[in-house]
């Protein structure tokens, strides 16, 4: 893997927190478990949330032919609390996490201890290449890669960039920035990455994204769960607002203001023509655009999900954009509260 001497090659922790992943679970172990890291170097520790479809069956069955896999129960079933339950455990001088529903390209953790080794760079992560299953599976795939869905994600949306970036999905981290940061928001159903890696560059850390450090990752396949997805960021990054107002990016404020004057203009128009004709300018300029960007983006991935990719799109925009404003209400009253619930790392498993 590189000019390290056998004994000078990392140990890595391997944390993998997972709920009702049956149909995904064994392509996210086999890729971990096939990496070109030497298999003694890794250990790989699975918080399971409970898991009601038959995830854990698949999981003990590996286990019986891999013996640095482990597996724990995770309660309470929520992504923050299963990799507060794994960090304390972990042994590694790396700790790297990986999602029930990615698969990592076998070289990934090869190439993010090469570059943690190779500088001063604390955490690590790569782009991300959103896969899709089904014809709608695809078009949400697409979507999730476009600018026009999701803004300026560099993970998302840039295949051949490196650099320095706020955060990235299925980190590497040195195990002495984790130490220091603490463990992750148990208040922050989701949103938690974007929190925990503010966190990370507070203490002066630096988060690569490496073009070389490359995963699949499998999208929602339906429009409703793909809602409750970006619902969800949008509810959840009101919190991340209210404790790190610096971390938020403008891309994050667009969908809640294009919901705004949704709803705004299409109020004036039950009450005024003037109202009516400003909502069909705004609705209309919005929908044309939208199929123009569609067109484009269906023309280079395929052509049968154009009749899909408008809604998709809508989806992603108003899912988010709703979110963010009923966490605006919900959350009123917190932001004087910039310490959530950060558990002590010795008590945790307590």
């Amino acid at each position: 893997m590189s000019p390290l001497r056998n004994s000078e090659i990392p140990l890595i922790s391997i944390i993998m927190p997972i709920r009702n992943e049956y149909d995904s679970i064994s392509m996210s172990l086999d890729a971990v478990l096939n990496q070109d890291y030497p298999s003694e170097k890794m250990e790989i520790l699975i918080a399971d949330g409970m898991s009601t479809d038959g995830t854990r069956g698949i999981i003990e069955r590996y286990q019986k032919k891999h013996k640095n896999l482990h597996l724990i129960d995770n309660p309470r079933q929520i992504v923050s609390t299963g990799l507060n339950i794994l960090i304390p455990k972990t042994k590694g001088e790396i700790i790297a996490r990986v999602d029930g529903h990615s698969r990592i390209a076998p070289d990934y953790m090869s190439n993010c201890v090469k570059h943690l080794h190779s500088g001063n760079i604390d955490g690590v992560g790569g782009p991300v290449k959103t896969n899709g299953e089904t014809l709608t599976a695809r078009a949400i795939a697409d979507a999730m890669s476009s600018r026009f869905g999701v803004g300026n994600s560099a993970f998302r949306t840039k295949r051949d960039f490196s650099g320095l970036v706020d955060t990235v999905p299925f980190p590497a981290y040195k195990r002495e920035i984790v130490q220091k940061a603490g463990l992750y928001d148990e208040e922050l159903v989701r949103d938690q990455d974007d929190e925990y890696n503010y966190r990370l560059r507070e203490l002066g850390a630096k988060i690569l994204l490496a073009k070389d450090v490359r995963s699949k990752y499998f999208s929602r396949k339906s429009l409703r769960s793909l809602f409750n997805q970006f619902f969800q960021y949008g509810y959840w990054k009101v919190r991340v607002l209210q404790k790190y107002p610096r971390q938020m990016m403008w891309r994050q404020f667009v969908p809640p203001l294009f919901v705004t004057a949704l709803v705004f203009t299409g109020v004036h128009a039950l009450f005024s023509e003037l109202g009516g004709w400003f909502f069909l300018l705004f609705a209309g300029t919005y929908l044309a655009v939208n199929l123009a960007i569609s067109i484009f983006t269906a023309a280079r991935s395929d052509w049968k999900a154009l009749f899909i990719l408008p809604f998709v799109f809508s989806c992603l925009h108003i899912s988010y954009g709703t979110g963010f404003l009923i966490g605006l209400v919900r959350f009123w009253n917190r932001w004087g509260d910039k310490v959530g619930r950060v558990p002590n790392w010795n008590e945790i498993n307590n």
